[in-house]
């Protein structure tokens, strides 16, 4: 049995009597009861353990909590449990990791332990702010809908956001730990900020009594803080890379939709539209944390801390909302002379976060002018209607391979001298550079050329976020109607000498179709694919291949690798490439003689599925035979099985499979359907699902 409480937004009230709002903070008095061979846990430490008897003489166990400091009431928390714990103590504050007895026993928290300590004193350190609490708690939950929760000196997480196995070698699974704990811990930072400094006002405006609209101040600089803090434990990891690939990225592809709201609204608008929970999504996490990045870009990062510790210090217990930090920011602003802004920080800043979208430049480097309009669908018939947003735009910008000073777009369009070219094809302009901002940007055909054949030549020649970027917008820039597909392809040409994962993924999300497996679907574009893309993904899947044969442990500091390589090597077999087929077929083989072999997790459920496909009814069989060894598995790696064995090319193989998930005794009912939707995408699969479907109704 296991009790675990999750207060926030409007959930306190249902726990106990109280104004649950979060501006009227209050101290809390905490005591449980509870049977005797469970602990409780709360935001505070206990202070005493006692027993009481019930009125039919059974025994049960009291514990009182200390005082809480004074704080709202979604972050007041409770966990009963008989997990064990493992604590050391960083800067007089107790830190404990609590989980299952045997995830204790195995060493699966001992990671988070070692990080916590050390990200809690980064965070201090940079914001110039000392944690107010004695203890600190974090609890790993079996089953936990939020993924993870800050109160105050009690924080939850689901496992798999805090264990870590030892014997898993690589570091992805440690870097979303990292993510995970320091974007927590960037809470905790702010509500021993908030309590210090202010009642609530870190993100809400009291006076409104309605601090939901102003969430993004909350969850974005957390978001912003937590690739820092990631960083900081594990400094293998690249920062920009990450944060654009994670963070700005998906973000951009779906900002961009008529429907979409802005990052901060109004109190009328919320109480009218929205349900508080819709309010935690990507465009509060994800472009708050992207507007976040870009406003610590053009400040300098110096100036961002200073502003935003002496915000803190100034607000103490008085209230504060989003235009207070945009002040602080500008004193910081108004008191130095090396960074000059266009406009007032508010103004910059009320454009990013009070319209919905954001905006597409379009650079002619002819005649050097820049307009900019909201980047919305062309092919959608109705889109007459014109949108006359503008923002306040920082140009982090490069001119043939130098470094230029940023400039400001401050209205629809404007020119630049400096960025007319000469007739030079070696003369090129590249704006945005590193992603300092959260916009796109759609080049004039001569500028495209000009950037093609300096990928061509030298890929290096511009940095890998930029190339990131730099493809990502054309293939947004086609999608919505702006430019054609064969302009986007031009800059696809050089792919052969492109080593980075974290761009071919990108490059692959946009060429290849989502339903990856049936080529029925794409019969037209399937064999240009494979002539295509073939020849160019050779050079990166022999890179890896290479180390998949001979030494595959070499690759565990290579986070993209873990994260995609299993998306080059699904690719490469899709198109039909001899290697990858035999490859997979000679891992299975292997794991066929000896079960106890690991087939390299990075690109398990490939070989798995390929295995399966180039084989017979004995590879399938096989498959069959070690999913029904339970004890053998994680969740994880069953689920590799379930769809490996969906991969059959044999046709009554598959048949047999679907019959299998409607057994009773083989599945529980709701793998039917995992198996029929796994079966649908195949090509043999797709009339074959359907007809079955319709059989068994």
């Amino acid at each position: 049995m296991l009790i675990a409480s999750q207060l926030e937004p409007t959930y306190a009230r249902t726990v106990y009597p109280c104004f649950d709002e979060p501006a009227m903070k209050a101290i809390f008095n905490i005591r449980i009861v509870h049977d005797p061979s469970y602990v409780a846990l709360s935001n505070m430490p206990a202070v005493a353990v006692s027993e009481m008897k019930d009125e039919d003489g059974s025994l049960w166990t009291v514990t009182t909590f200390n005082t809480s400091l004074k704080m709202s009431t979604y972050l007041t928390a409770f966990v009963i449990c008989d997990f064990d714990y493992v604590t050391r103590t960083e800067r007089g504050n107790e830190i404990r990791i609590w989980a299952r007895k045997e995830a204790v026993k195995n060493g699966y928290v001992d990671y988070a332990l070692n990080i916590t300590g050390p990200i809690f004193s980064f965070l201090e350190d940079l914001l110039n702010i000392s944690y107010p609490l004695p203890k600190t708690d974090l609890v790993a939950l079996p089953d936990f809908g939020a993924g993870a929760m800050e109160n105050w000196g009690l924080m939850t997480f689901q496992e798999s956001s805090l264990m870590y196995q030892p014997s898993d070698k690589f570091t992805s699974r440690k870097a979303m730990i990292a993510i995970i704990v320091s974007h927590e811990l960037g809470h905790q930072a702010r509500e021993m900020l908030r309590h210090f400094f202010f009642p609530l006002k870190w993100f809400g405006n009291l006076v409104t009594m309605n601090w939901w609209n102003d969430l993004w101040l909350n969850e974005g600089l957390a978001s912003y803080f937590e690739y820092l803090g990631a960083i900081f434990v594990e400094p293998k990891l690249s920062l920009d890379k990450i944060f654009y690939d994670h963070v700005v990225q998906p973000v951009l592809r779906e900002d961009n939709e008529r429907g979409v709201r802005s990052l901060s609204a109004t109190e009328e608008k919320i109480k009218g539209s929205f349900s508080l929970i819709s309010l935690f999504d990507s465009i509060t996490y994800s472009k708050g944390a992207s507007i976040t990045w870009m406003l610590s870009g053009f400040l300098t990062e110096k100036l961002f801390m200073r502003a935003l510790s002496s915000y803190l210090k100034e607000f103490s217990f008085s209230n504060a909302n989003q235009d207070d930090l945009w002040t602080h920011i500008q004193m910081v602003v108004d008191a130095q002379n090396e960074v000059q802004l266009p406009a007032s920080v508010k103004q910059i800043m009320d454009s990013w976060t009070c319209q919905n979208g954001f905006p597409v430049l379009t650079l002619n480097i002819t005649t050097g002018t820049i307009s900019q309009e909201q980047f919305l669908n062309k092919k959608n018939e109705n889109s007459t209607d014109s949108y006359n947003n503008t923002w306040i735009i920082p140009i982090s910008w490069m001119r043939s391979g130098s470094s230029q000073p940023l400039m400001w777009l401050d209205k629809s369009s404007k020119v630049f001298p400096e960025m007319q070219v000469s007739e030079s094809e070696y003369d090129w302009v590249l704006l945005n550079v590193n992603l300092n901002g959260y916009y796109r940007v759609n080049y004039d055909q001569l500028n495209l050329k000009r950037l093609a054949r300096l990928l061509e030549n030298d890929p290096k020649a511009i940095r890998a976020v930029s190339r990131f970027q730099l493809i990502d917008d054309v293939f947004a820039l086609t999608q919505f109607g702006y430019i054609q597909i064969e302009t986007a392809l031009e800059l696809t040409k050089y792919l052969a000498r492109e080593d980075e994962l974290f761009i071919w993924n990108m490059v692959l999300l946009n060429l290849v179709p989502e339903n990856l497996e049936s080529t029925l679907k794409n019969y037209e574009v399937y064999p240009l694919l494979k002539k295509y893309l073939l020849k160019r993904m050779l050079p990166i899947y022999h890179y890896y291949a290479g180390f998949i044969r001979q030494n595959v442990d070499a690759l565990e500091d290579d986070y993209f690798a873990q994260v995609y390589l299993e998306k080059i090597f699904a690719t490469a077999c899709w198109l039909g490439l001899q290697d990858c087929l035999n490859l997979s077929s000679e891992l299975y083989a292997k794991w066929m003689d000896n079960p106890e072999y690991k087939i390299p997790f990075l690109i398990r459920r490939t070989v798995c599925c390929y295995g399966v496909a180039v084989g017979s009814d004995k590879e399938w069989n096989f498959a069959w035979e070690m999913y029904n060894h339970t004890d053998y598995f994680t969740k994880e790696d069953k689920d590799i099985l379930l769809f490996a064995m969906s991969c059959a090319k044999e046709s009554w193989l598959l048949y047999r499979y679907l019959q299998y998930g409607l057994s009773d005794t083989l599945f529980s009912s709701n793998y039917t359907s995992i198996i029929i939707l796994y079966a649908v995408t195949k090509d043999i699969g797709h009339r074959m699902a359907w007809e079955f479907v319709t059989e068994n109704w």
